[in-house]
This record gives C-alpha cells, structure tokens and sequence, in this order.
C-alpha cells in the first residue's frame, strides 16, 4: 500500500514539475544562437587603523580579488560551456606578516548534445588548484602545506543532465577523479597502506554537478555549485563541494558580496572545512 502511495505521489510530482517546464519554455524567448561571452573582475579592500585606541585592538588590512569568466557557444542541437575562476587574496594584522586568505583557479568544460527529450547526454573535464604556497600557522612559525598543482585536482565524466527552470541546471553520471601531489603527496594521495609516496590518486565513482544561478531582484544575484563525487566505497566517501555566492550591485562599479563555502574530503580531512568571506568593493565587466 505504501509502495503505490510513494507511486503516485513521484509520478504526480514528476508530471507538475514536466507541466511547470513546458509553460516556462513556452513564456521564454527564442533562444539565442552562437558564442556568448562574460568576464567580470572584483576588487574588495578592508582596512583599519588606530591611534591611542583605549579599547583595544590591532590595524588590519585586507583585500581580495576575483576574476569570472564565461564562454557558451549554444546550438540548436548542442551547447558548450566553457567557465573559470580566480580568487586571490592576503590579509595583515598589526605587524604580523601578511597572510594568503584564499587562492583558487578552477575552469570547466562541459558538452551537451540536445536531444529534444526531457535528459541530454553530456561529457565534462574539470581541475582545480591554486596559485602560491599556502602555510599551516598552527604550530611554531608556519609550515608549507600546498602550492601550484600540489595538491591538483581533476575530473573527467560522462552522464546525462537535466534542467528543469532556467535557473538551475543538474547532471549525474560516471566520473573520473585524480588528486595529484609533489612535495606534499603524504598530504593529499599517499596510500597510508603501500611503502611508497604515491604522486596519483586516482578513483572512480559517480559525480553530481547542480548549478543555481538566480537572480533574486533587479541588482542581486544568488550563485551556488553543489559538487558530489563518491567513489561507491561508503556514505563518508562522498566529497562535497558547495559554493554559494550572494551579489548586490550598490552602483555601477560598488557591489557587496556575502561567499560561503564547504568542503568535506575524508582523504584530506575527517572534518568539514568552511570559509565564509564578506565584502564590499569594485565590480567590473570586461565583457
């Protein structure tokens, strides 16, 4: 009885949420045909300083920089999505030395066959590293821990991907993962299990990709990419990578930027990392 309840209600919602679809096509415009292209850097700079301050505490400085771009070539039978990004940024408190606060490079690419019907094949590449050594300041003095390709990160897949609104966009399928490593490979692709300091880790599982882009009013914008790999070893085998960034335009070139992230590897860290970042700065289109 359960079993015809959980039926009904599943095909009840698949057959509203297909309806929602075709009445959301029907009301959009006619698709735009050809290469479009988008690149939008942003400057954001903190800063304090005291003199005599009674109260208590230190100067600091801050500044971040962001870098997007984006480059779809959509056809009538096929779309190729092409993305990237650059984060950098330092901080300084009194006199201690600066300190990198964050530092990415991802790009992906990802082909889509349209088929006409409610799933559409598709094929994705996808690495990520960063740009400079990073350092573990836990202990005395500060401990290289990473650097350009050390850890890198790459992801090959095939699958088929849906996209029920404009808004969001999701895929699954079979995926290829390595993470590879140099000088901290004991760090990142080490086999604790081998007598040997493995530079690859290779894995296959199965990848899920989701991405929201939704604009929530006339100047502000909500971003977010929830990345699943499991390599079908076990529920704590599955990484997650969930960036979520909230944008408003103040003026043409000022815009307020609120980004949280989570990351959750196992084979880096039995624990979920997070970094939350707000900021007010400079907001330029290139493209």
């Amino acid at each position: 009885m359960f079993l015809k309840k959980f039926s009904f209600a599943l095909t009840l919602i698949i057959t509203l949420g297909l309806s929602q679809a075709l009445i959301a096509q029907d009301k959009e415009s006619k698709p735009k045909y050809g290469w479009t292209r988008e690149a939008v850097g942003t400057l954001n700079l903190s800063q304090t300083t005291l003199s005599n301050w009674v109260q208590g505490g230190e100067n600091t400085f801050a500044w971040q920089a962001d870098f997007r771009a984006s480059f779809v070539n959509n056809q009538p039978r096929s779309a190729w999505r092409n993305n990237a990004k650059l984060s950098y940024g330092m901080s300084k408190i009194a006199d201690a030395e600066a300190r990198k606060s964050v530092d990415e490079i991802r790009v992906e690419s990802v082909y889509v066959r349209k088929l006409g019907i409610f799933v559409d094949p598709y094929a994705a590449v996808r690495a990520e590293t960063q740009m400079t050594t990073g350092y573990d300041y836990s202990g005395e003095g500060r401990r290289p821990v990473s650097a350009f390709l050390d850890p890198g990160y790459f992801v090959e897949s095939l699958g088929v991907g849906f996209q029920p609104w404009s808004f969001l966009k999701t895929r699954f399928g079979a995926a290829l993962k390595q993470t590879v490593a140099d000088k901290y490979r004991q760090l990142y692709t080490d086999d604790p299990a081998t007598p040997t300091l493995e530079r690859v880790r290779s894995e296959v599982g199965a990848e899920s990709v989701t991405d929201v882009n939704k604009k929530l009013g006339e100047k502000t914008v909500y971003t977010a990419k929830l990345e699943l790999f499991s390599n079908l070893k076990g529920i704590r085998q599955v990484d997650v990578r969930w960036d979520n960034l909230l944008s408003a335009k103040v003026s043409e070139l000022i815009s307020v930027n609120f980004n949280f992230k989570l990351f959750y590897d196992s084979d880096v860290s039995k624990k979920r990392q997070i970094r939350q970042t707000l900021m007010v700065g400079l907001s330029y289109a290139f493209l």
